[in-house]
C-alpha cells in the first residue's frame, strides 16, 4: 500500500463497476449514508482515476463469455480488460484468478 500510495505505478485506476460493487455492499451492509460518503471519496481521491466502463462493455462481456480456465465475475472480466488496455496488463490484486491470464502482469503489493 505505501508503493501505490507513493505514486510508484501511477495512479489506480478505479472501474465504474467497482465502484458499483463498493457501493451496493456498503448499502446492503451498513446504510446510503456510508456508501454515498466511501463512493465520494473514492471519486475524489488524488490516488485514484476513475474509469467510466461503457467504451470496455463489449470487450468485457466477450472475455467474460470466453473463459475457460478461470472462474471471474463479470467485474473480475472488466478490470482485466481494462488493465489489458489501460496499464499494460499489470494489476495488483489479491485474487490469485488473475494469475491464470496470460496477458496480466500482477504486480506485488508487499
Amino acid at each position: 500500500m505505501n508503493h501505490f500510495l507513493a505514486g510508484k505505478w501511477g495512479k489506480g485506476l478505479l472501474l465504474e463497476y467497482v465502484l458499483l460493487e463498493i457501493m451496493t455492499v456498503l448499502l446492503m451492509r451498513r446504510d446510503l449514508a456510508v456508501a454515498t460518503r466511501v463512493g465520494q471519496i473514492l471519486l475524489e481521491a488524488e490516488e485514484l482515476e476513475f474509469v467510466p466502463c461503457s467504451d470496455f462493455f463489449a470487450l468485457s462481456m466477450r472475455k467474460f463469455v470466453a473463459q475457460k480456465n478461470t472462474r471471474l465475475s463479470f467485474v473480475d472480466s472488466a478490470i482485466a480488460t481494462v488493465a489489458e488496455n489501460r496499464s499494460n496488463g499489470l494489476l495488483l490484486s489479491f485474487d490469485e484468478e488473475f494469475r491464470k491470464l496470460p496477458n496480466l502482469r500482477l504486480g506485488s503489493v508487499d
